[in-house]
């Protein structure tokens, strides 16, 4: 029986504290408690929709700003992707979603080439959802990005609604992991690169 494609992950420093479980081989089952009631509901969409298995248990020095919970939470999710990802053999390796939510529609395309690098073209004219700027989730993706090295494009099409915004982002983001992270079965096993390969 193959090895579970898992991780854990614990980030602790002065401004925050993290501890992410992650299975990629999961049902979807999320439990998210970051103290950013947003984030949380981010991170539960991404969970369902990308069928992966993800608790998370955080806090952070969110009465100064939320933005070091939301880029740690970027780095720790890339960390357990990463570890969980081990060497990558037979992964499908690239993902792309086109995402509708009403008015809104986004595309994300990503490639698991251990080469990180983020393209974020996602800036509605309203960005505020209660308190919270979705303007920080660009740090969030770039983070992510950066530990799990991966290309990755986030694109919004249209749309204004800032909560469908952010929630198109994070639903198509999962659509594409999960495409990128399966195994397929043609590749036997081998690294998905003409290289033979998957390094910087």
């Amino acid at each position: 029986m193959e090895d579970p494609r898992t991780a854990v992950v614990n980030r602790d420093t002065k401004e925050t504290q993290i501890t992410i479980n992650l299975s990629l081989d999961g049902t979807g089952k999320g439990e998210v408690s970051t103290g950013i009631p947003f984030l949380d509901h981010m991170l539960t969409l991404f969970s369902r929709h990308g069928f992966f298995d993800l608790s998370i248990k955080a806090e952070g020095d969110i009465q100064i700003d939320y933005h070091h919970l939301v880029e740690d939470m970027g780095i720790s999710l890339g960390q357990a992707v990463r570890d969980a990802l081990g060497d990558k053999a037979g992964i499908r390796r690239y993902g792309f979603f086109v995402l509708p939510m009403d008015e809104t529609l986004v595309t994300v395309a990503l490639d698991l080439s251990n080469r990180g690098f983020l393209v974020y073209d996602a800036d509605p004219s309203i960005t505020l959802v209660r308190d919270f700027n979705i303007q920080l989730f660009k740090e969030f993706f770039q983070a992510f990005a950066n530990e799990v090295a991966c290309n990755l494009h986030v694109r919004l099409e249209h749309g204004e609604e800032p909560h469908h915004v952010a929630e198109a982002i994070f639903k198509a983001f999962a659509k594409a992991l999960d495409i990128a992270t399966q195994i397929e079965p043609r590749l036997d096993g081998e690294i998905p690169s003409t290289k033979g390969t998957l390094s910087s």
